[in-house]
C-alpha cells in the first residue's frame, strides 16, 4: 500500500539551483529546442525535396513517436541500472547524428528511418533527464524542481520552430538540419559536465519492472489531463477561425504565459499539497476551461477557457510526476518515470483523435466538451484515490 503520495512531503530549505541542476536544465533546453526545430521543418522537407504525398508526410512526422513510446520502459530500466548520465549523453549524440543525416536523405524511406532513430534518442534522453532531475531535487522539493525544469521543455518547443524557420529561410534545409544537430550536440556536451546522479551502478542487480505498477495510477490521471489539452491544441486554430479570429496566436500566447507564470509563481505548490489532491483540482480546472470554450462559442469564451485550462495544465504534470517519485525508491525512479511518460505520448496522440472524431460527427465545440468530460473523469479518479488513505488514517 502506497501512502506517500497522499501526504505532501515537508518542504525543506536545501539548495535547489545547484550547478548540476542548472546544467541539466540548459542541456534539456538545447535538446528540446532541437526537437522543436523539427516540428515545421520535417513536413516541409518530406513534401518538398522528397516529394511525399499527405500520407507520406503524416507517416514521417508520426514515426518519431512509435519508437519513443515503445522504448520508454526500456530507457527507464537502463537509467536505473546503468545510470542517468550515459543515457543523456548517448541520447543527445544519437539525436545529433540523426538530425545531421536528415540533410543526406535521398527519399522518404530514409527520412522515416531517421525519424524512428530520433524517437530512440528522445526516449533515452527524456527519461534519463527526468530521473536525474528527481535525484537532484532536495527532499520535499520534487514538485518545485519539476515546475522549474519543465520550463526548459516548454521554451525549447516554443523557440525551436522559430529557429528552424529562420535557418530554413537563411540557408535551406541543410542549414536547418545542421542547426538542429548542433543544438543536440551542445546538449550532449552540457550533459558531460553533469555528475552521475544515480546512487550507484546497479548492473549486477536484477532489473526492475518494465512497466512499474506505482506509475499506473498517476499515469492514468496524467493521461486524462494531457489528452484533454492535446485535443484542444489540435483544433484551437480551426476553432479560432470559425469564430472570427485571424488565427490562434493570441489564444496560444495567453495559454503559454499562464502556464509559465503559474509554474514560476507557484512552483512550490506541488510540494505543499498532496499530489492527487492537487491533480484533482488541476483536472477540474482543465475540464472547466474546456467546458467554457465548448459552451460559450465566442472569442471571450475561447480566451477565458484557454486561460482557465492553462492554470490546470500548469500543475497537472508536476503534481503527478511528484506522486510517482514519492511512490518509489531512488533505484526505481527511471523505471517508474519511464512508465509514466508513456501516458503522455498516448495522450498527445489520443486526445486530438478523440476531438477530431467528435468534431467530424458534430462540431469542434462538441469535441471540446467531450475532452472536458475526459478531464472531469480524471478528476473523479484522482479524488477517489484519496479515500482509502483517509479511511486508513482513522
Amino acid at each position: 500500500m502506497h501512502d506517500a503520495p497522499e501526504a505532501a512531503t515537508p518542504v525543506v530549505t536545501a539548495r535547489l539551483f545547484t550547478p548540476a541542476f542548472i546544467a541539466l536544465a540548459v542541456a534539456e533546453l538545447a535538446y528540446f529546442t532541437a526537437a522543436g526545430l523539427t516540428i515545421p521543418i520535417t513536413p516541409l522537407f518530406a513534401e518538398g525535396p522528397l516529394g511525399a504525398d499527405s500520407l507520406g508526410v503524416g507517416i514521417s512526422v508520426g514515426a518519431f513517436s512509435v519508437t519513443a513510446v515503445v522504448l520508454r520502459p526500456f530507457a527507464g530500466r537502463a537509467a536505473d541500472r546503468r545510470g542517468r548520465r550515459p543515457l543523456l549523453i548517448g541520447g543527445a549524440l544519437l539525436a545529433g547524428i540523426a538530425l545531421a543525416a536528415h540533410a543526406l536523405s535521398p527519399n522518404l524511406a530514409v527520412l522515416i528511418a531517421l525519424r524512428l532513430l530520433l524517437g530512440v534518442a528522445e526516449a533515452y534522453f527524456f527519461v534519463a533527464g527526468f530521473a536525474a532531475l528527481a535525484d537532484l531535487a532536495p527532499p520535499g522539493r520534487a514538485g518545485e524542481a519539476l515546475s522549474f525544469n519543465s520550463l526548459a521543455l516548454y521554451l525549447g518547443l516554443a523557440i525551436g520552430p522559430l529557429i528552424g524557420e529562420l535557418l530554413l529561410e537563411t540557408g535551406g534545409f541543410t542549414l536547418a538540419w545542421m542547426g538542429g544537430a548542433g543544438l543536440a550536440v551542445a546538449a550532449a556536451l552540457l550533459a558531460l559536465t553533469l555528475p552521475e546522479t544515480a546512487a550507484h551502478d546497479r548492473a549486477d542487480v536484477p532489473p526492475g519492472p518494465l512497466f512499474h505498477p506505482a506509475a499506473i495510477g498517476p499515469g492514468l490521471a496524467l493521461f486524462t489531463g494531457i489528452a484533454a489539452m492535446g485535443g484542444f491544441l489540435g483544433f484551437v486554430a480551426l476553432h479560432a477561425r470559425d469564430i472570427g479570429m485571424d488565427g490562434s496566436r493570441v489564444v496560444l500566447l495567453i495559454f503559454g504565459l499562464v502556464v509559465v507564470g503559474c509554474r514560476i509563481v507557484f512552483a512550490r505548490l506541488p510540494d505543499r499539497v498532496p499530489p492527487f489532491r492537487l491533480a484533482a483540482g488541476a483536472l477540474v480546472l482543465i475540464a472547466a476551461g474546456l467546458g467554457t470554450a465548448s459552451v460559450f462559442v465566442s472569442v471571450p469564451g475561447l480566451l477565458i477557457g484557454a486561460a482557465v485550462m492553462a492554470v490546470g495544465v500548469a500543475f497537472i504534470t508536476p503534481a503527478l510526476f511528484a506522486a510517482v517519485i514519492l511512490r518509489v525508491s531512488p533505484g526505481e525512479r527511471g523505471s517508474a518515470l519511464g512508465t509514466a511518460s508513456i501516458f503522455i505520448d498516448l495522450a498527445f496522440g489520443g486526445g486530438p483523435i478523440l476531438v477530431g472524431f467528435v468534431a467530424g460527427l458534430a462540431t469542434i465545440p462538441a469535441g471540446f466538451g467531450v475532452a472536458a468530460a475526459v478531464a472531469a473523469a480524471g478528476a473523479v479518479g484522482s479524488a477517489l484515490a484519496l479515500r482509502p488513505r483517509r479511511v486508513a488514517a482513522t
